[in-house]
């Protein structure tokens, strides 16, 4: 065997690191351009939106350049696209029956489009009971899920797990498990790990994210954990507040994302960042994504990484 054929065998026995962002979709290039500003932070998964995520107005599939995009992620070692559904569907609410019915219908749109776009998973925020107490929101939920989910759908709906803020459901594994149990097409149901929510709502992902990850497994089983959510946490432990921190500038710190980040049980899994961009002024920002990745795959923090985009010194 010569060299190059030697070489090509041993780096497809090599594990790709699944790292990436929650990236634009907008016109004129829509998918295309998400694939491409992924690509430009050299990223090999991320994650889009099918249109914004506080409205219901959505564009025709044949104006997304979904094709253009999936060829593209083909050629630039792009391996795969997550969905987010939008934060309007509330499939958890009893107290609007109008708004429960949207929510059916319109995240059943969202679950096509996603497969459209070649994706395996639509991230879904499990929503809130409103006031209705947690059990007849996570019953409402359910009620929804098994409306939502059709048995010839390839998208999984990847139940988001959420920090407690107000009277969000899904805050607890447990909480996650019964909602799981609930859903007649099981194989259809998946997790989305956020690691800021999740050391919101009291789990020490910090100091102990092996004991958290045992927890998970044995109340949820960790073959549903398909998509992690990769954030720092401006506030502490258990606060129920929900405020995502640049990778190595909050309360979780870069030396627990790391691990988790190269976690081997987790190696399969696509990680995902939802990290804010940097204010430079009130007319500038600029997207952290392509350093926090770099820091990733070097496995090194830099603790000037804020004051270096704001300065200038890396554009």
């Amino acid at each position: 065997m010569n060299m190059f054929c030697k070489n090509r065998r041993m780096n497809k026995m090599i594990k790709e690191f699944l790292i990436g962002s929650h990236v634009a979709m907008k016109a004129p290039k829509m998918f295309l351009g998400s694939a491409e500003e992924a690509k430009n932070d050299e990223e090999t998964v991320f994650m889009v939106y099918t249109g914004a995520p506080q409205n219901s107005r959505r564009k025709p599939l044949d104006e997304l350049k979904i094709p253009e995009g999936k060829q593209y992620m083909e050629e630039n070692g792009l391996l795969e696209v997550v969905v987010h559904a939008p934060y309007i569907i509330n499939l958890a609410n009893t107290k609007k029956p109008e708004s429960f019915e949207f929510a059916v219908q319109f995240l059943q749109k969202e679950i096509e489009r996603a497969g459209a776009m070649g994706a395996t998973q639509i991230v879904l925020h499990p929503g809130a009971h409103v006031g209705a107490g947690v059990k007849a929101g996570i019953q409402q939920l359910i009620k929804g899920l098994n409306l939502v989910i059709k048995p010839e759908q390839t998208v999984q709906i990847a139940i988001e797990t959420m920090a407690g803020k107000g009277t969000e459901i899904g805050t607890t594994f447990e909480q996650i498990a019964e909602i799981i149990e609930g859903v007649k097409l099981k194989d259809k149901v998946s997790v989305c790990f956020d690691t800021c929510h999740t050391y919101d709502a009291g789990y020490d992902v910090k100091n102990d994210f092996d004991g958290v990850m045992q927890e998970f497994d044995n109340v949820i089983g960790l073959d549903r954990l398909k998509v992690i959510h990769l954030n720092d946490d401006k506030n502490p432990m258990g606060s129920h507040k929900d405020r995502h921190a640049n990778i190595g500038f909050g309360t979780i710190g870069f030396e627990a994302l790391d691990k988790i980040a190269h976690y081997e049980k987790l190696q399969d899994v696509p990680k995902i960042m939802e990290t804010p961009a940097i204010k430079i002024d009130d007319k500038v920002k600029i997207d952290p994504h392509k350093y926090e990745v770099e820091m990733f795959r070097e496995q090194k923090f830099n603790p000037d990484l804020i004051k270096d985009i704001e300065n200038g010194i890396i554009k």
